[in-house]
């Protein structure tokens, strides 16, 4: 029996709740809706760490956060991993390519894929002018290699004036043709276009969009200029303090102070994520006229959320449900023998480790036993089952670093900078509006939690419990030091 083909639709800081499927009223998804009614959704799926580079590393090694080593976003650390999902698939007879973002180092180490055209959209560390010429992106990206040779030496996804971690929003400035998420959805074609038809394939078709900047092509923006948008969720406890002080800052962690700016974010977020479904559509086009698609696995998922200034913040990084929950669905086409139960959805707690052994057991191979996540082939037959009663998140990030233990029903967080503790109870309010930390009802149950999470951390290095009680204000490095020092 032929191994199925499998494709990981990737995509950065695209929020769990964006999608039409998942039930937003704004947003228009109808490709990707497509795929994940006909295929298992997973609606408590996670980002442990959720930044690009850690969240990247539980995907690609299968690790929990404190195995990898990356519990915070830092630059220029080498990736050195014994087993990484492309690896094993190659090793099991996959033709594995990847196209857009892979944002590891050095930029052009491959992980274990057989080829890889390259786009990690605007990194900082990649184009100062003291990055040696192999590690510059001008030369290492092959996006903007490629962008160069089109329009010329000047040409940039710069030229909007827009930074890659602003709240500014506006339309493409050149063809739509050459805007990045086109050029991903380009050379996916071209691979399908070249590949051996006799040896299945894996195919990471990874998508820096909805990550800003917002600068989607002007149809899309029009989608949404004129609609009555949601407005961000502020709840009881949050302060304004942080907003006041940065909220005239163009990539501030707050978003923006002005209204009006806050609903142009929307609208350019919005924008680029229906461009992107619209993307995805032409993939699965070339699949549908490949006739691969009915031999062909899809998983949907993206490396964190996006809080889109719910709370009076932006971007990601904290424990909160925009910035740390994701979309995660399973498709299989009608030729894969997958036991896969349609239109369904699991509420069990998924994280991005699952995604390597779940796609490993796909594909027939061995999972290595450095792999920490969960094989979730079983929740597609019975959707009613988990994996894990819990899950640890975290993320070193300064004044607001945090940790946080999430279940189907609820989330407790911990402020490991001040000591500070939260609780929310998902099922009754699941945009974490009222924080019930002190609630005298929920004692017993904060309690239970805080032990999980003392259980999680008992053993690491940083100190952050002594077994008995959790201790604010330790060191708290992005990376660890065995990671560091591979």
């Amino acid at each position: 029996m032929r191994q199925p083909n499998i494709i990981l639709l990737m995509t950065d800081q695209l929020r769990g709740d964006a999608l039409g499927y998942a039930g937003h009223p704004d947003v228009k998804t109808p490709y990707l809706d497509t795929l994940a009614s006909r295929g298992v959704a997973f609606d408590r799926a996670y980002s442990a760490c959720p930044s690009c580079i850690a969240a990247r590393a539980a995907l690609h090694t299968g690790m929990e956060q404190s195995h990898h080593g990356r519990v915070g976003y830092e630059d220029s650390i080498p990736w050195r991993y014994e087993h990484t999902l492309a690896g094993e698939l190659t090793k099991a007879g996959y033709y594995t390519q990847c196209v857009g973002k892979m944002h590891v180092h050095p930029l052009r180490n491959y992980l274990g894929f057989n080829n890889v055209d390259l786009h990690d959209g605007y990194l900082h560390a990649a184009r100062y002018g003291n990055v040696p010429y192999r590690e510059s992106q001008l030369v290492a990206d092959d996006y903007f290699y490629w962008l160069k040779k089109e329009l010329g030496a000047d040409a940039d996804v710069t030229d909007t004036g827009i930074d890659c971690n602003s709240w500014v929003a506006r339309p493409w400035t050149h063809e739509e043709k050459y805007h990045p998420t086109n050029w991903v959805t380009d050379r996916c074609l071209d691979f399908l276009r070249r590949r051996d038809p006799d040896q299945p394939f894996f195919l990471m078709a990874s998508y820096l969009r909805p990550h800003p900047p917002f600068d989607a092509p002007q149809y899309y923006f029009d989608l949404y200029r004129d609609k009555d948008l949601r407005p961000p969720f502020v709840g009881t406890w949050e302060s304004d303090e942080y907003l006041r002080r940065e909220g005239r800052i163009f990539d501030s962690k707050t978003g923006p102070a002005d209204k009006e700016l806050i609903r142009q974010a929307q609208i350019g977020y919005y924008a680029c994520i229906t461009h992107l479904d619209h993307q995805i559509g032409r993939l699965i086009m070339a699949l549908v006229e490949q006739e691969v698609y009915d031999d062909t696995i899809i998983l949907f998922t993206s490396d964190h959320g996006e809080e889109l200034c719910d709370h009076h913040m932006f971007r990601k990084s904290r424990p909160y449900e925009g910035s740390c929950r994701v979309p995660f669905f399973v498709w299989a086409g009608k030729n894969v023998h997958l036991d896969l139960k349609p239109s369904s959805v699991c509420h069990g707690v998924v994280e991005l480790r699952d995604v390597m052994p779940t796609l490993l057991s796909a594909a027939g191979a061995d999972i290595p036993d450095s792999v920490d996540g969960k094989d979730l082939l079983p929740l597609l037959s019975d959707p009613s089952g988990s994996v894990r009663p819990w899950l640890h998140g975290e993320h070193s990030y300064g004044d607001f670093s945090n940790h946080w233990i999430v279940t189907e029903t609820d989330k407790y967080i911990w402020h490991s900078a001040t000591g500070r503790e939260q609780y929310f109870n998902l099922r009754e309010d699941p945009h974490e509006l009222t924080d019930l930390i002190n609630e005298s009802t929920a004692k017993e149950r904060i309690s239970f939690l805080r032990s999980c999470l003392i259980e999680s951390l008992k053993d690491r290095p940083e100190g952050f419990t002594d077994g008995k009680v959790l201790i604010p204000g330790r060191p708290y490095p992005e990376t660890m030091e065995h990671t560091r020092n591979i």
